[in-house]
Protein backbone atom coordinates (compact mmCIF):
# COMPACT_ATOMS: atom_id res chain seq x y z
CA UNK A 1 0.00 0.00 0.00
CA UNK A 2 1.15 3.26 -1.01
CA UNK A 3 1.70 6.34 1.12
CA UNK A 4 -1.43 8.93 1.18
CA UNK A 5 -0.64 12.09 0.15
CA UNK A 6 -3.83 13.76 2.31
CA UNK A 7 -5.13 12.94 4.93
CA UNK A 8 -8.63 13.41 6.14
CA UNK A 9 -8.53 15.77 9.93
CA UNK A 10 -12.45 16.64 10.03
CA UNK A 11 -15.78 16.55 8.43
CA UNK A 12 -17.54 18.99 10.72
CA UNK A 13 -20.62 18.75 7.88
CA UNK A 14 -21.23 16.36 5.24
CA UNK A 15 -18.51 16.82 2.44
CA UNK A 16 -16.85 19.86 4.16
CA UNK A 17 -13.30 17.81 4.69
CA UNK A 18 -10.43 19.55 6.62
CA UNK A 19 -7.19 17.77 5.50
CA UNK A 20 -3.79 17.76 5.60
CA UNK A 21 -0.83 17.25 2.89
CA UNK A 22 2.20 15.03 3.16
CA UNK A 23 5.25 16.82 2.43
CA UNK A 24 7.99 14.63 1.30
CA UNK A 25 11.23 16.29 2.95
CA UNK A 26 15.00 15.77 2.46
CA UNK A 27 18.30 17.66 2.16
CA UNK A 28 17.03 20.08 -0.39
CA UNK A 29 13.60 20.69 1.18
CA UNK A 30 10.40 19.54 0.81
CA UNK A 31 8.00 18.48 -1.95
CA UNK A 32 3.60 18.48 -1.16
CA UNK A 33 1.29 17.88 -3.52
CA UNK A 34 -1.19 20.60 -3.38
CA UNK A 35 -3.82 18.91 -5.66
CA UNK A 36 -4.10 15.23 -6.87
CA UNK A 37 -7.54 13.78 -8.51
CA UNK A 38 -7.07 10.58 -8.05
CA UNK A 39 -6.12 10.79 -4.17
CA UNK A 40 -9.01 12.79 -3.54
CA UNK A 41 -11.06 10.45 -5.27
CA UNK A 42 -9.88 7.92 -3.11
CA UNK A 43 -10.97 9.85 -0.27
CA UNK A 44 -14.64 10.23 -1.67
CA UNK A 45 -13.74 14.08 -3.37
CA UNK A 46 -14.65 13.95 -6.68
CA UNK A 47 -13.94 17.97 -7.72
CA UNK A 48 -11.54 17.78 -11.38
CA UNK A 49 -9.67 21.34 -10.85
CA UNK A 50 -11.10 23.71 -14.01
CA UNK A 51 -10.25 26.91 -12.89
CA UNK A 52 -7.40 27.96 -10.45
CA UNK A 53 -7.74 31.65 -8.20
CA UNK A 54 -5.29 33.22 -6.33
CA UNK A 55 -6.45 35.92 -3.50
CA UNK A 56 -3.95 38.18 -2.24
CA UNK A 57 -5.14 40.13 0.62
CA UNK A 58 -3.11 43.15 1.98
CA UNK A 59 -4.39 43.97 5.53
CA UNK A 60 -5.63 42.14 8.23
CA UNK A 61 -9.05 42.16 9.63
CA UNK A 62 -10.19 41.57 5.63
CA UNK A 63 -13.32 39.66 5.51
CA UNK A 64 -13.92 38.18 1.72
CA UNK A 65 -17.41 36.16 0.95
CA UNK A 66 -19.17 34.39 2.03
CA UNK A 67 -19.98 33.21 -2.20
CA UNK A 68 -21.17 30.62 -3.67
CA UNK A 69 -22.67 30.11 -6.78
CA UNK A 70 -26.59 28.47 -7.87
CA UNK A 71 -26.57 25.33 -10.11
CA UNK A 72 -26.42 24.26 -12.38
CA UNK A 73 -22.52 26.53 -11.68
CA UNK A 74 -22.57 25.11 -7.81
CA UNK A 75 -18.90 24.96 -7.14
CA UNK A 76 -16.61 22.43 -5.44
CA UNK A 77 -13.63 24.79 -3.98
CA UNK A 78 -10.47 23.19 -2.59
CA UNK A 79 -8.54 25.82 -0.49
CA UNK A 80 -4.90 26.17 0.41
CA UNK A 81 -3.29 29.12 2.29
CA UNK A 82 0.32 30.18 1.04
CA UNK A 83 0.79 32.77 3.01
CA UNK A 84 -0.42 34.39 6.24
CA UNK A 85 -3.27 33.05 8.19
CA UNK A 86 -6.99 32.87 7.72
CA UNK A 87 -10.34 32.33 9.65
CA UNK A 88 -11.99 30.36 6.94
CA UNK A 89 -15.78 29.92 7.19
CA UNK A 90 -18.33 27.79 5.49
CA UNK A 91 -21.43 28.36 5.96
CA UNK A 92 -24.17 25.31 4.71
CA UNK A 93 -27.34 26.24 2.28
CA UNK A 94 -27.97 22.65 1.24
CA UNK A 95 -31.75 21.81 2.14
CA UNK A 96 -31.79 19.62 4.78
CA UNK A 97 -30.84 19.62 8.19
CA UNK A 98 -27.58 20.94 8.60
CA UNK A 99 -28.77 24.10 6.39
CA UNK A 100 -27.44 27.57 8.41
CA UNK A 101 -24.99 26.08 10.19
CA UNK A 102 -21.39 26.91 9.97
CA UNK A 103 -17.53 25.19 9.85
CA UNK A 104 -15.10 27.45 10.56
CA UNK A 105 -11.54 26.78 10.56
CA UNK A 106 -7.73 28.61 11.02
CA UNK A 107 -5.72 27.86 8.00
CA UNK A 108 -2.23 29.62 8.13
CA UNK A 109 0.98 28.96 5.75
CA UNK A 110 3.41 26.26 6.54
CA UNK A 111 -0.06 24.01 8.64
CA UNK A 112 -0.23 21.90 5.10
CA UNK A 113 -4.17 21.81 5.87
CA UNK A 114 -6.01 22.43 3.07
CA UNK A 115 -10.16 22.61 2.48
CA UNK A 116 -12.76 21.03 0.79
CA UNK A 117 -16.25 23.31 0.36
CA UNK A 118 -18.37 21.41 -1.19
CA UNK A 119 -21.33 22.90 -3.92
CA UNK A 120 -24.31 24.20 -2.04
CA UNK A 121 -21.97 25.98 0.79
CA UNK A 122 -21.26 29.92 1.12
CA UNK A 123 -17.23 30.53 1.66
CA UNK A 124 -15.53 33.15 3.01
CA UNK A 125 -13.03 33.98 5.24
CA UNK A 126 -10.99 36.53 7.72
CA UNK A 127 -7.49 37.38 7.57
CA UNK A 128 -5.82 37.11 10.74
CA UNK A 129 -2.77 38.57 9.55
CA UNK A 130 -1.36 41.12 6.96
CA UNK A 131 0.05 39.44 3.55
CA UNK A 132 -2.39 37.02 3.34
CA UNK A 133 -2.60 34.58 -0.06
CA UNK A 134 -5.05 32.06 -0.38
CA UNK A 135 -5.19 29.49 -3.30
CA UNK A 136 -8.33 27.95 -4.52
CA UNK A 137 -8.74 25.32 -6.95
CA UNK A 138 -12.29 25.13 -8.14
CA UNK A 139 -13.94 22.32 -10.20
CA UNK A 140 -16.75 24.52 -12.54
CA UNK A 141 -15.47 27.61 -14.16
CA UNK A 142 -16.97 31.45 -12.22
CA UNK A 143 -20.61 32.51 -13.76
CA UNK A 144 -21.31 35.79 -12.35
CA UNK A 145 -24.84 35.49 -13.34
CA UNK A 146 -25.01 32.51 -11.00
CA UNK A 147 -22.93 34.10 -8.04
CA UNK A 148 -24.45 35.03 -4.82
CA UNK A 149 -23.42 36.37 -1.66
CA UNK A 150 -23.89 36.30 1.87
CA UNK A 151 -23.02 39.24 4.36
CA UNK A 152 -20.63 37.91 7.06
CA UNK A 153 -23.33 40.02 9.41
CA UNK A 154 -26.83 38.40 7.98
CA UNK A 155 -29.18 38.61 10.78
CA UNK A 156 -30.19 34.67 9.49
CA UNK A 157 -27.53 33.64 10.12
CA UNK A 158 -24.66 33.70 13.41
CA UNK A 159 -21.38 34.05 11.78
CA UNK A 160 -18.83 33.21 14.26
CA UNK A 161 -15.61 35.40 13.84
CA UNK A 162 -12.75 35.78 16.49
CA UNK A 163 -12.92 39.81 15.66
CA UNK A 164 -15.16 42.21 13.41
CA UNK A 165 -13.22 42.60 10.09
CA UNK A 166 -11.65 46.10 9.87
CA UNK A 167 -12.72 46.10 5.86
CA UNK A 168 -14.67 44.25 3.36
CA UNK A 169 -15.19 45.59 -0.04
CA UNK A 170 -18.46 47.61 -1.10
CA UNK A 171 -19.76 44.40 -3.11
CA UNK A 172 -19.41 42.03 -0.34
CA UNK A 173 -21.35 44.90 1.99
CA UNK A 174 -23.90 45.02 -0.33
CA UNK A 175 -25.35 41.76 -0.50
CA UNK A 176 -28.93 42.08 0.81
CA UNK A 177 -30.43 39.83 3.57
CA UNK A 178 -30.90 35.87 2.59
CA UNK A 179 -34.11 35.09 2.16
CA UNK A 180 -34.52 31.11 2.37
CA UNK A 181 -37.28 31.48 -0.56
CA UNK A 182 -34.26 32.49 -2.95
CA UNK A 183 -32.38 29.56 -1.55
CA UNK A 184 -30.46 27.58 -3.96
CA UNK A 185 -31.49 24.36 -5.59
CA UNK A 186 -30.06 21.39 -4.04
CA UNK A 187 -27.31 19.89 -6.51
CA UNK A 188 -25.38 16.91 -6.91
CA UNK A 189 -22.33 16.63 -4.66
CA UNK A 190 -20.16 13.69 -5.43
CA UNK A 191 -18.34 14.06 -1.83
CA UNK A 192 -21.26 13.29 0.44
Amino acid sequence: MRDRRFHLLAEPLPGVRLLRRRAVADERGAFERLYCRHELQELGIDAPCLQVNLSTTHRRGTFRGLHYQLPPAAETKIIHCLAGAIHDVVLDLRPGPTFGRTACFRLEAGDRQLLVVPPGCAHGFLTLRDATTVLYLVDTPWDPARERGIRYDDPAFHIPLPFPPSLVSARDRSHPDFDARAAPEPSPCACC
